[in-house]
């Protein structure tokens, strides 16, 4: 008797619907076909211990199963369960009547008990775009895939209540959420908050600018000057995700296995911080089995590269066309993925291999030209992508023990969602453009020229603090930035002036 059941394959953050055939016939053999890695033909042995466990018989016949398309590479355990559901079905233990109504995925553990799966989220909305009424998963994974509305979403604990179910032996409840009131419930708790940073006020101020433009930040300062702390409580000053924001995070981190058993939904932007140790493929994705990397990862949200200069020179060339593209495609002989990377770069490191050039009260032990040598780690053209570069110094005995807290990150982010509302009625008609890191050269020259005193104060501020051509963009970008805050329509000489400041790294005397 020949049978389908439907499954799904991942590719990218994206899943596409895979059918199950399977052939029972007289004879003796058991044949998988249709590009399925070693998990999937590993299969066989699980699914012959959990139908002894659930008292199924061990079939005794011929079967052959193809798994279509066969030119889409089948991976991982999750198939399992739609694999011995085809099995019996094709053997008539169980009714084949439904099975065309429902997806089902899942791995199968010796006991005939379920086991969580990966890329449950992009395999719920593909399988309810493919018209079926539903889709069976385990437990554990069934508040993920109920984020897409209007679908029902049935979690199991075993091989067994799937069998009754399907036999119509007993009815499961449909796992219901309320998405909406769970995305807006949690968006206002941050574990950290910048009222928990004292001092520091110039660096707060240009993470707010950066928040706000959505610009890249590097902030350049001694061992134990706040850095780290403060790029953490970035994501608290960043505007609330959307829902689209949210459920496009959720999928890429659904497809890396990222998201716990108790999180349906993304609901705060991510941050994440890689070890400078961390591999090219690690960054941006990709391996044998294609997976995001961390630039991915961070879709939507912060990448902190904390110790810039000690990151492989050659892991931090590769995010110089992400940064631009907000996108990364992965090519390999077998295939090819993309994977977004919308993200925000903020990135720390030390004035010098001692740490303590410029410092207000330490000397620098670094010899003559180490200063030089240590900051060309950083290419120019990743230099030319990070907007707004800023020093940090020590916070003193007085500021650190001050008992007046510090203004909230609740605060701080009203401020940063009226500029970038102001940024969103001016892009409304430039597909692709949300903020202004984003203008292209067309539009800085449309949105971003400032009155004559302001280029005057740029032309000196160039001459005097021989800034390079490559500022002056950036300067504009940032001074757009400035002006949105403070609620201009036109770009002032005061906002210039303070771009001017956030370009330390471009003075050709720095590190001299």
């Amino acid at each position: 008797m020949l049978v389908k059941v439907y499954a799904a394959a991942v590719h990218g953050i994206s899943a596409i619907k895979v059918t199950i055939e399977v052939n029972c016939s007289k004879g003796i053999q058991f044949l998988l076909v249709g590009l399925a890695d070693a998990a999937v033909r590993e299969s066989h042995e699980r699914i012959i211990s959990a139908l002894q466990v659930c008292n199924y018989k061990i079939p005794r016949n011929r079967i052959v199963i193809n798994m279509a398309p066969a030119d889409i590479r089948k991976e991982g355990a999750s198939y399992d369960l739609p694999l011995a559901i085809g099995i019996l079905a094709a053997t008539e233990q169980i009714d084949s009547s439904r099975l065309e109504k429902f997806m089902i995925m899942g791995e199968l553990s010796l006991d005939g008990s379920l086991k969580p799966v990966r890329g449950v989220l992009p395999i719920a909305i593909q399988a309810k775009a493919d018209g079926f009424e539903g889709i069976i998963l385990p437990r554990e994974n069934a508040k993920e895939a109920a984020v897409v509305n209007d679908f029902k979403v049935y979690g199991v604990d075993s091989l067994k209540e799937v069998i009754e179910f399907i036999d119509g032996k007993k009815d499961l409840e449909p796992v219901c959420m309320n998405i909406r009131e769970e995305f807006h419930n949690q968006q206002q708790f941050f574990e950290y908050d910048f009222s928990e940073v004292r001092g520091q006020e110039n660096v707060k101020r240009a993470l707010e600018v950066a928040a706000a433009g959505g610009h890249n930040l590097l902030m350049i300062g001694p061992p134990g000057s706040g850095k780290s702390m403060l790029a953490k409580r970035l994501p608290s000053i960043l505007p609330p995700f959307s829902m689209e924001e949210s459920l496009e995070t959720t999928k890429i981190h659904s497809v890396a296995g990222k998201l716990g058993s108790s999180t349906s939904l993304m609901v705060q932007r991510p941050f994440r911080s890689p070890h400078h140790t961390i591999s090219n493929v690690a960054m941006v994705g990709g391996g044998s089995s294609p997976q995001p990397g961390e630039i991915s990862l961070a879709h939507n949200g912060v990448l902190f590269l904390d110790e810039l200069p000690e990151f492989n020179r050659n892991v931090l060339e590769v995010m110089r066309q992400p940064l631009e593209d907000r996108m990364i495609n992965v090519s390999r002989a077998r295939f090819t993925v993309d994977y977004p990377a919308g993200f925000m770069l903020i990135a720390s490191m030390n004035p010098c291999p001692c740490g303590y050039y410029n410092h207000p009260d330490r000397p620098c032990l670094c010899a003559p030209g180490t200063v030089q040598k240590y900051m060309n780690r950083i290419s120019g053209p990743l230099l030319d992508r990070i907007d707004l570069h800023i020093e940090i110094v020590p916070v003193p005995f007085e500021k650190i023990s001050e008992r007046r807290p510090s203004e909230q990150s609740i605060a701080v982010r009203e401020r940063v969602v009226r500029a970038r509302a102001i940024q969103e009625e001016r892009f409304r008609d430039h597909k692709g453009i949300y903020c202004n890191a984003q203008m292209s050269t067309k539009l800085l020259h449309k949105y971003a020229t400032p009155d004559a005193d302001g280029l005057a104060r740029l032309k000196t501020a160039m001459e005097r603090l021989n800034l390079s051509a490559r500022a002056y963009d950036r300067i504009l970008k940032v001074s757009r930035t400035i002006a949105d805050l403070a609620g201009a329509e036109n770009i002032e000489t005061a906002h210039i002036a303070e771009a001017i400041n956030y370009r330390n790294l471009d003075r050709e005397t720095w590190g001299m």
